[in-house]
């Protein structure tokens, strides 16, 4: 129930998330939800997460816990800390991994994008990670910011924050559990 993008462009980087919370057919806006962010930061790294609302609390003390921040800055260390996280998951946080049996892995549940200097990245709930070249979204919504990215990335005009911002705005107006406003964060690429 949530809508997070990340944009690399023009030497820049972005990542953007909707700050919307649903439970069943009730929605909980940031009018009513101080604690309405669905992105964190871990070292030098954006973290937007969907899944449940409580993933946000649980990576933020999980990350926090830490004797210092984690890389995240290419598939291997990033799959490397996920596995990891996936047993605090069951282990500390109670993370329900009754599973279907015709899937292989045990699912952390929860789908995640990474932006950082070094580029930006998607965590999928069966550990998948992958590295992105131009853009990509997750979440319920991510079907129209993904369309609306598309549309946008050529344009010249835009910046790789405009497209992200872009891809979350299309996402809140045209699907019912995506809302704003939204929040981003912008960085340069390393080399």
């Amino acid at each position: 129930m949530t809508t997070v993008t990340v944009v690399k462009k023009d030497g820049r980087i972005a990542i953007a998330a909707d700050t919307l919370t649903k439970w069943g057919g009730g929605k909980e806006s940031a009018a009513y939800v101080a604690n309405h962010e669905k992105i964190i930061r871990v070292g030098d790294s954006f973290v937007a997460i969907t899944g449940s609302a409580t993933f946000k609390l649980i990576l933020t003390d999980y990350f926090a816990g830490l004797e210092s921040p984690p890389l995240l800055d290419s598939v291997a260390e990033i799959f490397s800390v996920w596995n990891t996280l996936h047993g605090a998951l069951k282990e500390h946080y109670y993370l329900q991994t009754g599973e279907d049996k015709e899937e292989d892995l045990e699912s952390s549940r929860m789908d995640v994008l990474i932006a950082n200097p070094k580029g930006i990245f998607g965590v999928a709930a069966h550990r998948t990670v992958q590295e992105f070249s131009r853009f990509y979204a997750y979440g319920s919504g991510s079907p129209y910011a993904l369309g609306a990215m598309y549309a946008a990335w050529r344009a010249p005009s835009l910046d790789a924050e405009a497209v992200a911002r872009l891809g979350v705005a299309a996402a809140a107006e045209f699907h019912d559990e995506t809302g704003l406003p939204l929040q981003s964060f912008v960085m340069d690429i390393e080399e």
